[in-house]
């Protein structure tokens, strides 16, 4: 297996391609993934609407001030802020701090907490996880029968946390700051989402719901939702940074993983931790090989292979030691029609790439197999 301290020249997720969906902060999370070694392929799978001129968040914000909530929950920094601002264009902007000032402010984490000072304005209580679960727990502890509860959202209504406030007796007023809307340029999402249908990625990351929910809608708008599922079920890592932003997926039956901490750099560590661990290890011909998203290392040595030769190299190690025939491993290779040349062809480019020829064994007139070492033989053998 690859060992980060041996060879330090190559990131845990060197080989590795990771999907980022994010429309905030994509630099940030795409910085943190190439450090360690990925390759990134960004497409914004929404795009944030501010509604500073809309007038659900005017008569949200005339509501408020008109008859004060007991409770505002805040739920993002800059949505917060772009409330503060909406009010201010609206010439309201004293009157709603007024009224935030006298009630109890709960923010989510601590970039809420930071804008709300910002204002002017004190929190009651942040939960130290960032988790708006903790947020609803404290509040449903307290219990809110009878009491009005200002929500500030976060491009859609929260799954679960609005319903549960209600259940519990609470009157519940929604403060839409902004929306997601899918984004206006759609050929990098299309990308995406066919790279993930076909396996080009390891991973696809997910920091927002509504950025879930706009990738599964576009795979059902061009007829790909269950390829889409299949892949994340079996080779494609979902990983989201929180349980809120899985509930799209988990609607639909995906198993995805979070880290402990919903921020950005432990959901790259997860993926650490994740994707090495899936990737495929095999003793062949003396080498250690382990075989990744785009490349294999060898020995620890990184060596990026050509697409072709990544769909041959997984094929022949689907049985490892077991002759896998021409005609098996044509059918493996994308576009490759039956022209069983173009089998030889990526054959030699794929051994070029690993640098050792002898990990691949010709066996005349019947195909190929991966030269696995007389030690690993009957273990395979019996899988």
């Amino acid at each position: 297996m690859y060992d980060e301290e041996q060879h330090p020249e190559h990131g845990p997720l060197a080989g590795f391609t990771v999907g980022v969906t994010a429309a905030r902060r994509a630099e940030e999370l795409g910085a943190l993934l190439q450090r360690r070694g990925a390759t990134v392929l960004h497409a914004p799978a929404l795009r944030i609407v501010p509604l500073a001129d809309d007038g659900e968040l005017l008569a949200a914000t005339k509501e408020i001030i008109d008859q004060v909530p007991d409770v505002v929950v805040a739920t993002t920094a800059i949505g917060f802020r772009g409330w503060v601002e909406a009010a201010d264009g609206w010439g309201l902007g004293e009157q709603l701090l007024g009224r935030l000032s006298g009630v109890r402010l709960l923010a989510r984490g601590p970039k809420v907490k930071g804008a709300i000072r910002a204002a002017g304005l004190t929190e009651e209580w942040s939960p130290s996880s960032e988790s708006l679960a903790e947020v609803l727990d404290r509040l449903l502890e307290e219990g809110v029968d009878g009491d009005r509860v200002a929500v500030q959202l976060h491009g859609e209504p929260l799954p679960g946390f609005v319903e549960s406030l209600r259940a519990a007796g609470a009157e519940v007023v929604p403060v839409p700051v902004y929306r997601w809307m899918p984004p206006e340029d759609l050929s990098p999402l299309d990308r995406l989402l066919d790279a993930a249908v076909t396996r080009g990625v390891d991973a696809l990351t997910f920091t927002s719901a509504p950025a879930a929910a706009s990738l599964l809608s576009r795979a059902e708008d061009r007829g790909l939702l269950d390829d889409l599922l299949a892949a994340l079920a079996h080779d494609v890592l979902p990983a989201c940074v929180g349980p809120v932003t899985a509930i799209p997926l988990q609607a639909r039956g995906v198993d995805t993983v979070q880290p402990e901490r919903f921020r950005l750099g432990p959901l790259v560590q997860l993926l650490c931790q994740e994707l090495p661990a899936r990737a495929r290890s095999l003793p062949i011909a003396g080498h250690r090989v382990e075989i990744r998203g785009h490349a294999v290392l060898v020995d620890g040595d990184l060596k990026p292979v050509p697409p072709a030769g990544m769909s041959l190299l997984r094929a022949l190690a689907r049985r490892p030691g077991w002759v896998v025939p021409r005609a098996d491993l044509l059918r493996a290779l994308p576009g490759a029609g039956r022209d069983e040349h173009a089998v030889e062809t990526a054959m030699a480019r794929l051994r070029t790439a690993l640098g050792a020829p002898k990990l691949i064994q010709t066996v005349v007139k019947r195909g190929y197999r991966l030269a696995l070492d007389p030690a690993a033989d009957a273990k395979y053998a019996d899988a």
